[in-house]
């Protein structure tokens, strides 16, 4: 064989060794390889699909109230409406939409009225309009409530108080409530943050739990219905097969936007810290196709504010300089300056203190441009951490300060983990 083909065909050979080997070594947002499905979990089974396989007897014979959103689907993208609706066994009554509505249609803050759904006929209910509580003629029907929604893994997502208080409405009436378990998308290992003060419960946190309190709906059901004594008839439709460290990547699921401001993963991953900024008169930058990754103003440097942010060398976490022009919500329309997290590392990366330590900066930087509003009060759960920051308190002082109460929180969390 001649010198040169021999030589082609071991370049050939090599590039191909090459390739494989750079494929296999693909690393996604903090090393973590995304080979396809993690193997530990391409035989995950949702709440949805254990339901309708092993425990439709739940619901059988019931009037069935449906809580769901977009995200209650199972790993074919079939919605749990359609599920419910085109079964023979289970007689689906009416549809209740929490923040956002049932179809995802509605932006944050926006009210939802009652209105019949276009593709099953049924009535809806919003749990996001005059009431966030069904009412006895919302429920005048039914016979069990189900709930399945995608949660986010952190306190100030208002999904679980929805859930929460549909559970409170279900006791009163004296019917079942159901909970259709979903993984955490921020994995179910950390649990970082503040334990929210009672003073400052809200709809963006109603309950003593930490900022990301590393549990799933399910488990976060039974901890409610517990602890906080709503006494509901609870039972939860248990997953099989997720681990608590898979990262929702790793499950194998697809990913379908919570609501209309958490398009990813990275949106879920930056949250428990940079929707801080939203207690502030600086952009989260909702209206952009970045929310909660890209923070900013009208009268920041982006060159000031990076280089004093990656000074701190936060871990897990990397600043780059940017500039966005809001389409809604604060700044609209402005050419606003400032930063777009990265996070290099997610296993390192402490998104709360990562929040805070932003909060920080941007307000030493411009004390007299950059307001805390009171609603930062009811984000980060307590009256102390806003003065703190304003009167030159550390965050790292502000972490030991409630790691005691978080440890509590934790022995606590451990009598209702599932998984």
């Amino acid at each position: 064989m001649k010198k040169w083909l021999i030589a082609a065909i071991a370049a050939l050979l090599a590039m191909t060794t090459f390739t494989v080997a750079f494929a296999d070594n693909t690393y996604n947002n903090g090393n973590q390889k995304t080979k396809g499905n993690d193997k530990g979990n391409n035989k995950l089974e949702l709440g949805v699909e254990r339901l309708l396989k092993n425990e439709k007897r739940l619901l059988k014979g019931k009037r069935v109230g449906l809580i769901t959103n977009p995200t209650g689907v199972d790993q074919q993208l079939n919605s749990v409406v359609d599920l419910l609706n085109n079964d023979p066994d289970i007689q689906l009554e009416a549809l209740y939409g929490p923040e956002h509505g049932v179809r995802g249609d509605a932006q944050a803050g926006q009210y939802v009225d009652y209105y019949i759904d276009e593709v099953t006929g049924l009535p809806v209910y919003s749990l996001y309009g005059k009431t966030r509580k069904p009412t006895p003629e919302m429920l005048e029907n039914i016979d069990v409530l189900v709930f399945d929604i995608q949660d986010v893994g952190t306190r100030f997502y208002t999904y679980i108080y929805t859930m929460a208080l549909a559970m409170e409405a279900a006791q009163e009436k004296g019917i079942p409530f159901i909970v259709l378990d979903r993984p955490n998308p921020l994995g179910g290992k950390e649990v970082e943050g503040p334990v929210l003060d009672p003073e400052f419960a809200s709809f963006v946190g109603q309950y003593a739990i930490p900022l990301r309190h590393g549990m799933t709906v399910g488990e976060l059901a039974e901890l409610f219905n517990k602890e906080f004594k709503i006494h509901t008839n609870l039972h939860v439709v248990k997953m099989k097969g997720w681990k608590r460290q898979s990262y929702f990547d790793e499950t194998g699921l697809p990913f379908v936007m919570p609501s209309p401001n958490m398009p990813t993963l990275d949106t879920a991953l930056v949250y428990p810290g940079t929707a801080l900024i939203e207690g502030t008169n600086v952009s989260e930058g909702r209206g952009t196709t970045k929310p909660f990754e890209l923070i900013g103003a009208p009268f920041i440097s982006s060159t000031e504010l990076v280089k004093e942010l990656n000074k701190l060398k936060l871990p897990g976490v990397s600043f780059r300089a940017a500039s966005f022009t809001p389409t809604f919500s604060k700044h609209s329309g402005k050419l606003s300056h400032g930063v777009q997290v990265h996070i290099t590392d997610r296993k390192k990366y402490q998104p709360v203190e990562t929040g805070l330590h932003i909060v920080k900066t941007l307000k030493d930087l411009y004390p007299d441009q950059v307001q805390l509003t009171p609603f930062f009060d009811n984000l980060i759960g307590n009256g102390w951490i806003r003065p703190g920051i304003e009167n030159g308190m550390t965050v790292e002082e502000m972490s030991k300060r409630w790691k005691k109460d978080s440890k509590e929180f934790e022995k606590v969390r451990k009598k209702y983990l599932m998984y």
